[in-house]
């Protein structure tokens, strides 16, 4: 079989079983055997650029950086719609209606999913474009980013329209949101505070790499074209989920306005059972005609309307505020409560976010708080019950010390938290990064949990992570609840970490703002800690996807002789703090050029360009000299590398000349 077929036999195979799994919850083969084929297509692509696809099932891991997002206009306006709160105001939407067409009306009940709305443009089958609501008459080009999510499919099935949009809601499930947020935990990374806020804000990050890692999920639900299948809305959903599109089987014709009361009376009780938020039911006219003839005001169609949940909370005391240190010293103040039935729960703890949000509600303890779950890990507090109010009440005044260590707190400029800077001494945080180290993302050693980290450390057998290459098998014997095969299996995964490579050894350190896919990205870039320590905040910088943020934070952590000193102790102790793997040389062609890239490339990441020309033997470099060789210039070229290449008269080329240089 010549490349080219096999590729695009992957490219259908993938296909078919994403859609039997993210839209018919019908996997046919195991998660191990998708990635494997993935792995091989993925590999054929990338020896076969020739072959490349838009729409290829290897977009879905990301992989493109957007700088700026085209503001583009809508062809159908995404209007709001009104909304309405109560049984008398669905029945008088019904009266309108038959009284604007005078004729028989049957509707569409549908789920008001939480999450953000997205207009999708599909041309002869494939995913052309994907729009933001924006405000409703244009919105945000975010292409490349819902590519990624697995539920919305980038090729069609079956007969459809060669042209036409679908609208939809990109949402994301409690459970996933709750595993997103537990290995943000893990790795020392600020908690998402909802679903929604987290979906909407994941559509407009810079490299769809990181989308691709957040688990976005997308309900269609509304077709819109010229050349539909059907005169009704109803029957073009059926359709358009033969197509591949993920249609909610919850939406529901209703011929009379009594099922649609029906309708909304049943998820009104049954809504905490779904696993994603909904905050209402959408109510539309079933006939596109009748759509057409009953049209739209300046803000709203006439067709439909939104029937409002009211949001579930609950009322119960509020005994007292406690506050947590978390591994970064970040202080969170926790309001402890008398328990309370909610959404099917029994709450004891709430958060109150920080200073500001707790002085804006005035909470105190003995108060009579609203308690709210709206997706939240953690419930929270909304408001407060003031008429109940002890008379003899205190207003609550924030904590000025650590609870654990009573270092002086402090606030940095723009951040709402309180931190505490004694990161050398405060258990919390000390624990905190050991447990970081050793989590599964970083050096895997699983045999040491929270618990046994605890006990070493109340038992001032360890005090750093370093003190983990301490440990012997008398130590850990001694101690009450490890036996013999415990403290051989501490051992024996202290001993197997140092097989870990340096990317896994640098996200271990728990350099604030360094995440699993940073620390990938600068092990890649600098090689060894050596280089990476005393690199320059320029170049840090220069590294893609470093924004001065982090390159801050890492410089000001190589600054500290105690973290210099961790890291010369593990280096002693044989963790791995350089690429093992060397890069393939391919050929000589770049050997002794200086080159540098600028702008972007739409079919071929920084990344990858860099490492094409290291395999020739070329050297990658951040600024632009005398030294420099010649420029690889892509679109939105910095156009101060522009004019100080023009001035020194060193040779820019497109990505095709550079192409042409090396083959």
């Amino acid at each position: 079989m010549e490349v080219k077929d096999k590729i695009e036999e992957l490219r259908i195979e993938l296909h078919k079983h994403n859609y039997n799994y993210y839209v018919l919850d019908n996997p046919k083969i195991s998660d191990f055997e998708f990635d494997q084929l993935l792995k091989e297509l993925i590999k054929l692509e990338n020896d076969n650029p020739e072959y490349f696809d838009a729409n290829s099932p290897s977009k879905r891991v990301g992989g493109e950086i957007v700088k700026n997002f085209d503001t583009i206009h809508h062809k159908y306006p995404m209007l709001s719609l009104n909304n309405t709160y109560s049984e008398k105001e669905i029945r008088d939407f019904d009266k309108r209606i038959n009284k604007l067409v005078n004729e028989e009306i049957d509707y569409v009940c549908e789920l008001k999913y939480d999450g953000v709305s997205i207009s999708l443009n599909y041309e002869n089958g494939k995913l052309y474009k994907a729009i933001t609501r924006g405000d409703g008459s244009k919105g945000d080009d975010v292409t490349e980013n819902v590519k990624t999510i697995n539920s919305i499919p980038l090729n069609l099935y079956g007969n459809y329209p060669s042209s036409f949009f679908i609208r939809g809601e990109i949402f994301i499930n409690h459970n996933d949101f709750k595993s997103f947020n537990n290995k943000r935990k893990r790795n020392g990374l600020d908690l998402f505070s909802n679903p929604r806020n987290t979906a909407s804000g994941s559509l407009k990050i810079q490299d769809s790499s990181e989308v691709a890692k957040r688990p976005l999920n997308c309900y269609l639900y509304h077709l819109l074209g010229e050349e539909l299948p059907f005169v009704n809305h109803f029957d073009n959903l059926q359709e358009a989920k033969k197509w591949g599109f993920k249609i909610s089987k919850d939406t529901k014709y209703c011929k009379t306005i009594d099922s649609v009361i029906d309708f909304i009376k049943y998820w009104n009780k049954m809504r905490s059972n779904l696993p994603f938020d909904i905050d209402g039911i959408v109510i539309k006219v079933n006939c596109l005609k009748k759509q057409k003839i009953l049209g739209y005001t300046a803000k709203s169609p006439r067709w439909a309307i939104a029937y409002k949940f009211q949001t579930e909370n609950a009322i119960t005391k509020l005994n007292k505020i406690t506050y947590q240190v978390g591994r970064t010293g970040a202080i969170t103040p926790v309001a402890n409560l008398e328990p309370v039935l909610l959404s099917g729960t029994i709450i004891k703890r709430a958060s109150i976010h920080n200073e500001d949000y707790i002085n804006k509600l005035d909470v105190r303890e003995g108060d009579m708080v609203y308690v709210e779950k709206g997706g939240e890990i953690i419930p929270k507090i909304i408001g407060v019950n003031k008429e109940n109010r002890d008379l003899f009440s205190k207003q609550n005044i924030y904590i000025k010390n650590c609870p654990e260590c009573n270092e002086i707190l402090k606030r940095i400029a723009g951040d709402a938290k309180h931190y505490c800077i004694n990161k050398e001494f405060c258990p919390p945080q000390i624990k905190g990064k050991i447990e970081h180290f050793v989590s599964r993302k970083a050096m895997n050693i699983d045999s040491l949990g929270p618990e046994t980290i605890d006990l070493l450390f109340s038992k001032k057998i360890i005090s750093t992570t370093k003190d983990l290459y301490e440990l012997d098998y008398n130590n850990l014997i001694s101690l009450e609840g490890i036996k013999d095969k415990t403290a051989k299996n501490i051992l024996n995964g202290i001993k197997e970490s140092k097989k870990m490579p340096f990317e896994k050894v640098l996200f271990g350190l728990g350099i604030r703002y360094v995440g699993e896919t940073v620390a990938k990205k600068l092990a890649k870039e600098f090689k060894t800690i050596d280089l990476l320590m005393s690199t320059s905040i320029d170049n840090l910088e220069s590294t893609e996807e470093i924004g001065s943020t982090i390159a801050k934070s890492i410089k000001d952590y190589f600054n500290q002789e105690t973290n210099i000193n961790l890291v010369k102790c593990l280096i002693k102790n044989g963790l791995k703090m350089k690429v093992e793997e060397e890069l393939k040389i391919i050929s000589n062609k770049l050997l002794n050029n200086n080159i540098v890239i600028s702008g972007m490339f739409e079919n071929i990441s920084r990344t990858d360009l860099k490492n094409i020309i290291e395999k020739h033997s070329g050297k990658n470099v951040s600024s632009i000299s005398k030294k420099t060789t010649f420029v690889i210039a892509g679109e939105n070229m910095g156009p101060s590398k522009r004019e100080k290449a023009i001035k020194l008269n060193i040779p820019i080329l497109t990505l095709d000349d550079f192409i042409k240089k090396i083959n």
